[in-house]
């Protein structure tokens, strides 16, 4: 989507499949060791998954922004909303929805809404497991970071 509409950006995914809040502060050091103006910060659904306490996610995500903040002063910083899955207990998933929005204000950092807003929960657009979205559900994921992603980058 950077590519069709001709802006001037490189995206690297520094992703990891199945990480914590914890194991993306571990390898932030590698990554800001590389130029950028913009990142996206999409961490923590792995750590709603395995019940890690929010408190302890909500500083891992903090510690990050303000390593970011000291390493590259100028860049935009993005957090993506995250959920945890239902099945987590009313309190808990009540506590990781707002930790979100309570970062990004208090860091004056851009919020993207829930990237799979519009995938989760719908079978047809999920992988077997449920919980990843499959080719057509990716396509929602990319549409729902563009919109709030284009604004920044243009």
């Amino acid at each position: 989507m950077i590519d069709s509409a001709a802006l001037p950006y490189t995206v690297v995914n520094a992703g990891v499949s199945g990480e914590t809040s914890s194991a993306m502060l571990r390898r932030l050091d590698w990554l800001l060791r590389q130029p950028f103006d913009v990142i996206v910060i999409e961490t923590g659904a792995n750590d709603g998954l395995r019940g890690i306490s929010v408190d302890a996610m909500r500083e891992n995500i903090q510690r990050a922004i303000a390593r970011i903040r000291q390493a590259r002063p100028a860049a935009r910083i993005v957090l993506v909303q995250m959920e945890a899955l239902p099945n987590m207990g009313r309190a808990y998933t009540q506590q990781f929805r707002n930790a979100f929005p309570r970062l990004a204000k208090d860091n004056h950092v851009v919020l993207l809404p829930f990237l799979l807003d519009g995938v989760a929960g719908r079978g047809e657009l999920n992988q077997a497991d449920g919980i990843h979205p499959n080719y057509d559900g990716e396509r929602i994921v990319a549409r729902n970071v563009w919109k709030g992603l284009r604004p920044i980058l243009q």
